[in-house]
């Protein structure tokens, strides 16, 4: 998936690309820091606030996951799935975990049409401990 397939308004450059190639194909989410750490160690000149709005920028447009961390950092990763989908966190690790749960999206809209909300969005964060995070907190 490019930025330009997923939003033609958002202007390509050089720096959008060398914040999408910094992230693509990590495993794990990054922080703007860790974004910008990497951009610096392989030379490339792009300021941290020009890596956040382009996180953000990313995220958005949906190339992007992301998710608050424990500590409150916003942190990014490539979206593994194209469609809307839901995170498990281990707050231990940082482990996480794509999910979709059959008849979630109907129930929220349903919610807030009974409460005579519209044009709604929801994010859904599952916080807790991975099997080896609850394994090593048993010991």
């Amino acid at each position: 998936m490019t930025v330009k397939e997923t939003q033609p308004r958002q202007r390509k450059t050089r720096q959008l690309d060398a914040v999408l190639h910094a992230v693509r194909g990590e495993k794990d989410f990054l922080s703007a820091a860790d974004v910008f750490t990497k951009l610096k160690t392989a030379g490339e000149t792009v300021g941290l606030a020009t890596v956040y709005r382009n996180l953000a920028s990313l995220a958005a447009s949906g190339v992007l996951d992301q998710l608050r961390s424990p500590d409150g950092t916003m942190m990014y990763r490539e979206c593994g799935v194209a469609h809307h989908h839901h995170h498990l966190v281990c707050r231990n690790c940082g482990k996480t975990e794509e999910f979709q749960l059959k008849g979630l999206e109907e129930t929220l809209g349903e919610l807030a049409r009974k409460n005579g909300y519209s044009d709604i969005e929801h994010v859904v964060e599952l916080t807790g401990l991975c099997a080896d995070c609850g394994e090593e907190s048993q010991q």
